[in-house]
């Protein structure tokens, strides 16, 4: 049994899946199998990922195309590791990733999720995520509140986060109802229920404009979180009750963006506290201001300049 079980979801995409899988081959921790999921590709995604079957790596084939929820459940499923990461067809590591996991697990024994660290890809312009990461100590490791740090952008994403398969024995797998975000709705249960230890070192890099990318795919006919489910929890935790208002800012102001009548709901619970005033600003524009404001933001992007409402 390996220490690690690697699992890539594949779909589409046969011009970034050979340097993902060789971001994987090539790490400093090898005690892993590389488990990839095809979710129906229709390009030569899988072609070029069969060069690379072996004794510890492995293509598992999905019948129908299912999502990027099944495909992940897929390789859950498909595996006896005690410790679960995935990396995204089109995402790269650093070669000390999982060493950086690795060190994280023998250091926090209490915690049963993981994370580091991440780069963002503009094309040609790297930038660091505004996660919240700016706060910590460049050289951190320690126990950190995903839901008091996480009212930004992502403090970790699912290429640079690791789960305990006890994570999975008490919370269940990915909502396959789910279309659209259903990394955000598996966090919340995840770190409700368990501690994550954090990495405060870069160790994966996120490309944010490629093609068949589901986060910027369009939500028409896409279920999305029902953050409502998770009130309760939040009666007597204050920044898991932020958390939420935050991630309906975040999903109604796109919502709206696309015209999508479910902005309403989305955002009627949100208590305007716990968003600052660019947020609360935002939330009432027009959706062809908001539209106007993210071409312009994505023009900055091309000087070098990033900008945010964080």
């Amino acid at each position: 049994m390996a220490f690690f079980t690697v699992i890539i979801p594949l779909y589409n995409k046969e011009k970034y899946i050979e340097n993902a899988i060789k971001s994987v081959l090539n790490q400093t921790f090898t005690d892993f199998n590389l488990v990839i999921v095809n979710d129906c590709s229709t390009d030569k995604s899988v072609e070029i990922a069969s060069k690379y079957i072996s004794d510890t790596v492995e293509i598992i084939h999905h019948k129908k195309n299912a999502g990027l929820a099944a495909a992940r459940n897929s390789g859950i499923k498909n595996t006896n590791s005690n410790y679960i990461t995935y990396l995204d067809a089109d995402d790269l590591w650093k070669p000390t990733f999982l060493e950086s996991i690795f060190q994280l697990i023998q250091n926090f024994p209490e915690a049963r999720i993981f994370g580091t660290n991440y780069e963002e890809i503009w094309g040609t312009v790297i930038k660091n995520p505004l996660n919240g990461s700016e706060n910590l100590p460049i050289d951190f490791t320690g126990y950190i509140n995903f839901f008091k740090i996480n009212v930004k952008q992502g403090i970790y994403t699912h290429g640079s986060v690791c789960f305990h398969k006890e994570v999975f024995e008490k919370i269940g797998y990915y909502n396959e109802d789910i279309g659209f975000s259903e990394d955000l709705d598996f966090n919340i249960r995840a770190n409700y229920n368990f501690k994550l230890a954090y990495d405060n070192s870069v160790q994966m890099s996120y490309f944010m404009q490629t093609e068949n990318q589901l986060t910027q795919s369009s939500l028409l006919n896409k279920t999305i979180p029902d953050f409502d489910s998770y009130e309760n929890w939040a009666t007597n935790n204050s920044d898991l009750k932020k958390y939420l208002d935050f991630e309906r800012y975040v999903l109604g102001k796109r919502l709206k963006k696309n015209n999508d009548l479910r902005w309403k709901k989305m955002i009627a619970t949100i208590d305007s506290r716990n968003l600052n005033w660019k947020q609360n600003v935002l939330l009432k524009m027009p959706s062809f201001i908001l539209n106007m404001l993210d071409k312009l933001k994505s023009f900055l992007l091309k000087l070098g300049i990033k900008t945010s409402t964080y």
